[in-house]
């Protein structure tokens, strides 16, 4: 509990010494930077490191490559912590988003062994500074007194629960009418689709093209489209 005391002790002097002041300005410009390249790539849809794919790191950046919008929203994701780390009203929130991403990319870079995992390590402390930095904006998240005690009711919620089941149908639902075809979790799962589909032709292919050749999702998507595309100029015949 000393310790504690004498920690906030500590934050509220640096706080109010100039070169604190400096030091936490150059973490959130630092860390920022090293979002925006990034991100950028992402968007933009390119490869984001020139390491080759037989390097362990590399081999994981072609998979994320390849994993299609997911790829590009990580990119908009630390382009929008970026922006909240240079903006000092929300530089707070922008350093507790930057920390889970950080720190995943910190344990990444050391189970695989990573040559930049010092700079990736020093990105993580400095992070851990600009959290600390705000230490009460923390601490009334993480350790709040919480709302004072109300009488316990037992009056059931029917609208919310109404509404709980309505939002878990709607997800189940339209999750089964929102692609076409779908890779499934095996080979078997997979040509199952075609039990009663439009294009089973074109579901053995795209398949195949998933298990047996290995290619990524938008390229079997295509063969898939292509098949569908012929099928249908076949009809008009």
């Amino acid at each position: 509990m000393k310790l504690l005391v004498q920690l906030q002790q500590f934050q509220e002097e640096a706080r109010y010494n100039i070169w604190f002041r400096i030091f936490t300005v150059f973490c959130r410009v630092a860390l920022a930077a090293s979002f925006i390249p990034s991100g950028i790539v992402k968007i933009m849809g390119e490869r984001f490191t020139a390491l080759p794919p037989n390097n362990p790191l590399g081999h994981y950046f072609d998979a994320l490559h390849l994993t299609g919008y997911y790829y590009t929203f990580i990119g908009i994701a630390q382009l929008c912590i970026a922006l909240l780390l240079l903006i000092p009203r929300t530089a707070f929130v922008g350093a507790l988003a930057y920390f889970p991403v950080i720190i995943n990319i910190c344990v990444l870079t050391y189970a695989t062994r990573f040559e930049g995992t010092r700079i990736v390590t020093l990105m993580v402390l400095a992070d851990l500074y600009l959290l600390f930095w705000d230490y009460k904006r923390l601490k009334a998240i993480v350790w709040s007194a919480g709302l004072p005690k109300a009488p316990l009711s037992k009056k059931f919620p029917f609208a919310f629960a109404g509404f709980v089941i309505a939002a878990i149908a709607a997800v189940v639902l339209s999750n089964q009418f929102l692609y076409e075809i779908r890779p499934g979790n095996s080979m078997a799962e997979c040509k199952n689709q075609s039990a009663g589909g439009k294009n089973p032709k074109g579901c053995a292919i795209f398949c195949d093209c998933i298990y047996q050749k290995g290619l990524p999702l938008d390229s079997c998507l295509k063969e898939y489209a292509k098949t569908k595309a012929s099928g249908k100029a076949d009809k008009s015949h």
